[in-house]
């Protein structure tokens, strides 16, 4: 069985949606980031074995197929398209690895990429002539629907349960800005319309967080602005190889995917991830840098809790409240900010990778560094 290893990781700024990136389809967001990857590698465009991008909001096709064909990789080269939600771009690469270990593959450009911008509208076909299109925002995630919370109400009442305060959320938000605006340039961000950084992050304190409205829960364990990750453009890819091609890199040592309660799937990566360290025996202190989705501040804080990670090792450069949540790009965007956290790191330094997704998913990845 081979090793599979990411060589190279790459992405676009994240940017909220209606930005910068308005106009931009999907595939224009993910093609200049493969192109990123073949320069940065040095592999050739027809050593590409597959493509595979995460995406949940592009309505139908293959936008991965279009972003390969759009940057330039030879028409025989496959592409495939995953759509699990927020988890997609991190299950996009965990796909990769798999094909690599398994020996079906030696090169793979796997990620994720969204416009909310462009995303298309969506709606239901009428039942009957006399019946008008039912336009609607977002799927069913369960078959039952007193089991199908929105996200934002889901995350409302975790915060409930778990006693996580609005002050408690908002803090975790003001400490992910500076963290972000204090981080170093890593050389992870491909520019496109001149954006080299991320548009969103910014100096959030105390003060003009208190004076945010409440957006659901209680005075209390509310939600506001400040603790959700607004709607963004973006695309993200890793190149995953074989022996072949490797000398270097973060090797991929394991992932899990798992189902959980649907009704509280914010804190379905808690199980993945313990799952995934037992598997590995590893102990949570072990992991020196940690990329947690935070889409909603109270469900980072409780993937981080649930996890035991050490809280200097969790999203050192920032998070997702001060970036923004390109759904199916999020996923491969924390691992892109894994690879480039670890550059440099000794041999055998552990990282992880965790995301949630509506319906209850979680996934985790984790990987060591070689040399």
């Amino acid at each position: 069985m081979s090793h599979a290893t990411i060589i190279a990781a790459q992405r676009t700024a994240v940017v909220p949606r209606n930005g910068a990136f308005r106009h931009l389809e999907a595939h224009q967001l993910a093609a200049p980031v493969i192109c990123a990857l073949l320069a940065d590698s040095g592999i050739e465009a027809g050593e590409i074995d597959e493509v595979i991008l995460g995406n949940a909001l592009y309505g139908g096709g293959n936008p991965a197929r279009m972003a390969a064909l759009a940057a330039g990789l030879p028409e025989r080269v496959p592409a495939l398209t995953v759509d699990t939600q927020c988890c997609s771009g991190l299950d996009a690469i965990m796909l990769a690895a798999s094909r690599i270990r398994a020996g079906e593959a030696d090169a793979i450009i796997a990620g994720g990429v969204e416009s909310f911008s462009r995303s298309p509208l969506r709606a239901v076909r009428p039942g009957g002539p006399d019946e008008e299109p039912r336009l609607y925002d977002r799927p069913p995630f369960t078959p039952w629907d007193d089991r199908d919370p929105d996200m934002i109400e889901a995350a409302a009442m975790l915060a409930r349960e778990l006693g996580i305060t609005r002050d408690e959320q908002e803090a975790f938000a003001v400490e992910s800005h500076r963290k972000a605006m204090e981080a170093l340039p890593t050389g992870e961000i491909v520019s496109l319309e001149g954006l080299p950084a991320d548009a969103f992050k910014r100096r959030l304190g105390a003060a003009m967080c208190r004076r945010l409205p409440l957006i659901a829960g209680t005075k209390e364990h509310g939600l506001t602005p400040a603790t959700v990750a607004v709607e963004a453009d973006a695309a993200a890819a890793v190149l995953v190889v074989s022996e072949r091609f490797a000398t270097s890199g973060l090797r991929i040592i394991g992932s899990l995917r798992v189902g959980g309660d649907p009704e509280s799937p914010g804190v379905a990566p808690v199980e993945a991830a313990r799952r995934l360290l037992h598997r590995l025996d590893l102990g949570a202190g072990h992991i020196v840098s940690a990329e947690i989705m935070e889409a909603f501040a109270v469900q980072a804080m409780a993937c981080v809790r649930g996890t035991g990670l050490r809280e200097e090792a969790v999203n050192r450069g920032g998070g997702a409240l001060s970036r923004g949540h390109p759904i199916g790009a999020s996923g491969a965007i924390l691992a892109v900010r894994l690879v480039h956290e670890l550059a440099g790191a000794e041999n055998g330094t552990a990282g992880l990778a965790a995301i949630a997704a509506a319906g209850g998913l979680g996934s985790a990845l984790v990987v060591t560094s070689t040399s």
